[in-house]
């Protein structure tokens, strides 16, 4: 007899059939024992004598074969896509014998270290399923939109000869008996790609040696890059990234209602149009509302993130802000600089309920004033010669942005700390264990 998914069931009323699983809660009651039983779509109620149940407990792997009734109206749960139907077990089988659970796997009432130090168990509680579930449809809805907008999907390497975005924020690693680094993002890949392709994407991870451990920061995170060449404005990168977020919960709510729903139905607002405000202009509108004095600052403050979005909500109806011009310091050697003020750039973050989402803008295409703009930020052209090759044979007006799958994640189910919205996190306290409880390694010294 072939296996069915629990979500087929109530196209079975009647017939015998085997379904596989873990048991997820168990309920006795006399000589009868009701349990759930989990699989991949979902779950079924079964009812079984003390006999056949005996020696099965929570997360216990069971393949089980009987038949599928009808269950009195009474008895019907509306919550559960199954929950006109049960199964009457005649046969179980234990296929994989689980100990006691240290914890109730249902209503899991942890801290976050606890919840990540058994996260191999944590992740099967049915609400952290949702978060991934939702993320799955934030990144598939970020690949639909730019597929159909002309864009070609790469793989980018995540080994890299040099640093990015410059600093010191990079994982140094061993390459036989060279230097390499963790790639702190895919940008010089899709740069060069913008002479092949015009327009591509990639989702890959990058990686920040950032010495923090903050809400809102990791070492490890999944990006959703893009990058668009001929572009006619910096501002068209902006209307891309507004279709996208449009896109993205338009998806959600068609194909995710069930998870938004375990997390309150959070509301998603965005407006007929995103604002777009210089930095400048966001640092006067703080000043006036909140009298807080920022104005001049390099970069908005988390307060200020926090404040705009709401004041945009307020005043336009939108959660989410583009927050413009930022300083050429703050920005990395291959931003483009306004041509009205070149102490500023045409570059963007999307900030959304408090919080930045999205970086992007336009680059420099001219090979000379890329490579003066190397030299000035300290750095050798010799030591970018192989990125530079794109920009020497010609190179479009081009900008691109990055998301940050987790944040944006995070965002629109309001969790407290996007940690939860990473299913294996690494910061500086953890990768899957705490690094307390290892013993430190001594640093290598760079091989010259």
């Amino acid at each position: 007899m072939e296996r069915i998914l629990n979500s087929e069931t109530p196209k079975h009323i009647g017939e015998k059939v085997r379904i596989a699983g873990w048991m997820t809660v168990r309920r006795d009651h006399g000589g009868i024992v009701f349990f759930d039983l989990r699989d991949r779509s979902g779950i079924i109620q079964v009812v079984s004598s003390s006999e056949l149940a005996k020696d099965i407990n929570n997360e216990c792997v069971l393949e089980i074969k009987g038949e599928i009734k009808k269950r009195p109206d009474r008895m019907v749960n509306p919550e559960l896509e199954t929950g006109n139907v049960e199964l009457k077990a005649e046969e179980i089988k234990i296929v994989s014998k689980a100990e006691v659970l240290p914890f109730d796997l249902v209503d899991m009432k942890m801290t976050l270290p606890s919840l990540l130090d058994w996260r191999p168990l944590t992740l099967r509680n049915k609400k952290i399923q949702a978060i991934f579930k939702v993320q799955e449809e934030i990144i598939s809805s970020f690949r639909r939109t730019l597929s159909d907008l002309g864009f070609t999907e790469f793989q980018a390497p995540t080994l890299v000869p040099g640093a990015t975005e410059g600093g010191s924020e990079v994982f140094h690693v061993d390459y036989f008996k060279y230097n390499a680094y963790l790639a702190q993002s895919p940008q010089f890949y899709k740069q060069i790609l913008i002479g092949v392709f015009e327009r591509v994407f990639t989702i890959t991870r990058v990686y920040r040696a950032e010495p923090s451990v903050t809400t809102r920061h990791i070492c490890e995170f999944v990006s959703l890059d893009a990058e668009m060449g001929f572009i006619n404005s910096w501002e068209d990168l902006m209307d891309v990234c507004e279709t996208i977020l449009k896109n993205m919960v338009a998806d959600l709510q068609k194909n995710r209602s069930k998870e938004l729903a375990m997390y309150g139905n959070p509301d998603i607002q965005i407006g007929q149009k995103i604002p777009r405000l210089r930095i400048s202009e966001i640092q006067e509108i703080i000043f006036k509302t909140k009298g807080r004095d920022n104005r001049g600052e390099m970069d908005l403050t988390p307060e200020d993130e926090k404040d705009i979005c709401l004041w945009a909500k307020e005043n336009h109806g939108s959660e989410a802000v583009f927050a413009t011009h930022f300083p050429g310091r703050k920005r990395p050697f291959y931003t483009f600089p306004d041509p009205e003020n070149p102490l500023e750039t045409l570059s963007f973050d999307l900030l959304y309920k408090g919080l930045e989402v999205v970086t992007g803008g336009q680059r420099i295409n001219e090979y000379k004033m890329l490579e003066d703009n190397i030299k000035k930020w300290g750095n050798k052209p010799k030591d970018f010669e192989f990125y530079l090759q794109a920009f020497k044979y010609g190179m479009p007006p081009e900008g691109g942005f990055a998301w940050g799958s987790e944040r944006i994640t995070k965002q629109i189910l309001g969790l407290e700390n996007i940690r939860e919205a990473t299913l294996f996190p690494r910061d500086m306290e953890r990768i899957d264990q705490r690094l307390s409880i290892l013993q430190p390694k001594k640093a290598k010294k760079p091989k010259k």
